[in-house]
């Protein structure tokens, strides 16, 4: 009974040898099948798992990054949604034909006591920022404000006033209807924000004469109570200065000196210049202190993402010419049924014409029936025939000034 019992355990003994052989068999007969199928080895497997890893990396990377752009463009939101924004009816704008690859823009300066951006206000500072889409350069051209130009109703009054009476949709259609342009959007800025803005660069240094240093002292006085500064008087002297905002503003606001408001839109254009350099190379808490300082007393109808995409070409931006318009023009106090003194362009179509050659290089620009019709209501109004005598507009401050020319 016993080596019966014995043949069986030594029979179930070789059965679980051969079967754990055979198993054995198997993996070894799979192992070389995967190695002639596959063509990998050790070796290989290590390659496919680092590729897998690599791969996860880039998908984490990328997410990284499309977060990151995400927070970039929400802070930017968050803090473009200090400024007023406003929508203008494009139908109300009389923009006139499309001038290609240029993006025009009405930039105006309010003499706002009360924080006022939507109109009641004069337009001190008429600008017009043309840039070009293909290459980035930039040309601004200061509208004399007390220009005699036909307003909505089809009178006839001074550039400035189109503002206080409709606010920046009827400024900009002034623009368009006298020029023929095509603008259809604009900045509005107090002048109290570019004191804020000046400051928080640490100043300008601007090239002054005794008398423009005398008459800064004399502006800065109303300039600081404006806004909320303190006013230390500069020297009077000539030469180089290091001024603050209020002396900086004082400095583009004045005309009392020899040039009058030729020379004081000169001055404009030269401290928008320097702020805009310097901005430049300004560090991000810089630029985050102005924000917040600055954009409540901004007005535009640019939306979000138009504002976000100038952000991002900034450093692009050249400004390659600036200048005064029109270019050839005299004053008068003799307009019919009109007191005061105005700004008389003489022969605004020729001026028009220049305007085009010089910011689009339209070098046959025709202007309109409209453009021709308003000329000839100001020689009527004015007695100012292209004969008459030019003021000296061009000034050496101004970069490659030579529409005026």
């Amino acid at each position: 009974m016993s080596k019966r019992n014995d043949k069986k355990a030594d029979r179930r003994n070789r059965s679980g040898r051969d079967y754990d052989k055979r198993t054995q068999d198997k993996r070894n007969r799979d192992k070389r099948d995967d190695k002639r199928h596959t063509g990998t080895g050790n070796g290989e497997r290590r390659r496919i798992r680092q590729k897998r890893r690599r791969r996860r990396m880039i998908i984490l990377v990328a997410e990284i990054i499309v977060l990151l752009v995400l927070c970039v463009a929400a802070y930017g939101f968050f803090k473009l949604d200090k400024m007023d924004f406003k929508v203008l009816n494009e139908e109300k704008l009389e923009a006139y034909q499309d001038t290609g690859p240029y993006t025009n823009i009405a930039l105006f300066g309010l003499d706002s006591r009360n924080g006022e951006l939507d109109g009641g206000v004069q337009s001190d500072c008429i600008m017009i920022a043309s840039i070009n889409n293909e290459t980035n350069d930039v040309k601004l051209l200061s509208v004399y404000r007390d220009t005699l130009l036909e307003q909505k109703d089809g009178s006839y009054e001074k550039a400035n006033s189109a503002y206080n009476r409709g606010g920046p949709e009827e400024a900009i259609s002034l623009l368009n209807r006298n020029f023929d342009l095509d603008i259809k959007n604009y900045v509005s800025v107090n002048f109290t924000a570019l004191v804020h803005v000046i400051d928080n660069l640490g100043g300008i240094d601007l090239e002054m004469t005794a008398e423009e240093a005398d008459w800064s002292n004399r502006y800065a006085v109303e300039t600081a109570e404006i806004s909320g500064k303190e006013c230390i008087d500069i020297e009077v002297k000539e030469g180089t200065q290091h001024v603050d905002g209020v002396h900086a503003v004082a400095y583009a606001r004045n005309r009392y000196t020899e040039g009058y408001d030729f020379k004081r839109t000169e001055r404009q254009r030269i401290v928008l210049n320097k702020v805009a350099q310097k901005a430049k190379e300004a560090n991000l808490l810089t630029l985050n202190s102005i924000v917040d300082e600055v954009f409540p007393m901004v007005s535009t109808s640019f939306s979000v993402r138009d504002m976000l995409g100038f952000a991002a070409n900034v450093l692009d931006y050249e400004l390659v010419e600036t200048g005064g318009f029109p270019y050839q023009v005299t004053t008068s106090e003799n307009v019919r049924n009109h007191s005061g003194a105005y700004v008389v362009p003489i022969d605004l179509a020729e001026n028009v014409e220049q305007m085009h050659q010089s910011l689009f290089g339209e070098e046959y620009y025709e202007p309109s029936k409209k453009v021709r019709d308003i000329r000839d209501a100001i020689i009527y109004l004015t007695g100012v025939s292209d004969s008459a005598e030019a003021y000296n507009t061009t000034f050496e401050g101004d970069i490659h000034n030579e529409g005026a020319q």
